[in-house]
């Protein structure tokens, strides 16, 4: 039916490297102020948060979401795939939910505005369904660093369900299910070879890399758009395109298994 555009939630750049069975990601914090191309003309500004990008370029929000990643970092991309949050609810139900272990202390994201229980999720292991996946994943009250842990943590879980016997099985079916559901220039074969690597490569060879904390300082600027002061984060893009290049030539985060593990990276051993 008729595709709805809004805001990329969350946003990765994914390195596969097939020779060497090895996957990073690289997360991209939404709240950056970056410069996105062609907007002046209808919005009389050249600037906008990163995360705006996807929905001002439709109905190809991803061509102007891969320009803009470019033009600020550099970042170079093959391919795309966009889900929405429904998608993803739907995905993790089909697999029969996720087995996730809550480190110690527990997540509380609740606010001042929201008591609701859903919001808690204790420590040790938990067992979620799609909506709690989904919930733990955009948890609010938390820092934007340790919502992209919450992240890391579901989609290792989801790489493990996919992994076992009873699922492997059902892969093909639930792809085909949600291809009409996904946007991707990625072809079937295509899909079929990333999957065949995801289920055969060892865990900790899905690295999951963020830019360094203190890289970012928060602050606010006038947006033109919505006439008011909003949050965004500010940081050197030069700092941060040597480590957009970097990444992509497969250099960081560290690619030896002999190294001391960045800081910034996490895998899913």
């Amino acid at each position: 039916g008729e595709r709805r555009y809004g805001l990329s939630d969350v946003m990765r750049a994914v390195r596969v490297d097939f020779r060497g069975q090895r996957v990073t990601t690289l997360e991209f914090p939404r709240d950056l102020w970056v410069k996105i191309p062609e907007i002046e003309r209808n919005l009389k500004t050249d600037h906008q948060k990163l995360n705006t990008a996807y929905a001002y370029g439709k109905p190809d929000g991803p061509s102007l979401l891969a320009r803009t990643l470019e033009l600020n970092f550099g970042l170079k991309a093959d391919h795309y795939i966009a889900a929405n949050m429904n998608v993803f609810v739907e995905v993790v139900d089909a697999l029969g939910g996720l087995d996730i272990t809550i480190p110690e202390g527990g997540i509380d994201g609740r606010t001042s505005t929201d008591h609701s229980e859903r919001l808690v999720f204790p420590e040790g292991p938990q067992h979620l369904n799609g909506e709690q996946a989904l919930t733990l994943a955009r948890m609010r009250k938390v820092s934007v660093f340790e919502r992209a842990e919450h992240q890391n943590m579901v989609m290792c879980a989801l790489r493990k369900k996919m992994e076992s016997p009873e699922v492997i099985l059902q892969l093909p079916a639930i792809i085909n299910s949600f291809m009409d559901n996904v946007q991707t220039d990625l072809t079937p074969e295509q899909i079929r070879q990333l999957a065949c690597l995801g289920t055969q490569m060892p865990r900790g060879n899905i690295i999951f890399a963020s830019f360094p904390r203190e890289l970012f300082d928060s602050t606010k600027v006038y947006d033109p758009v919505l006439k008011q002061d909003v949050f965004v984060w500010k940081a050197n893009f030069d700092t941060l395109s040597d480590y957009v290049s970097k990444f992509q030539a497969g250099a960081w985060p560290s690619s030896s298994p002999f190294a001391i593990p960045d800081s910034e990276s996490s895998s899913c051993e």
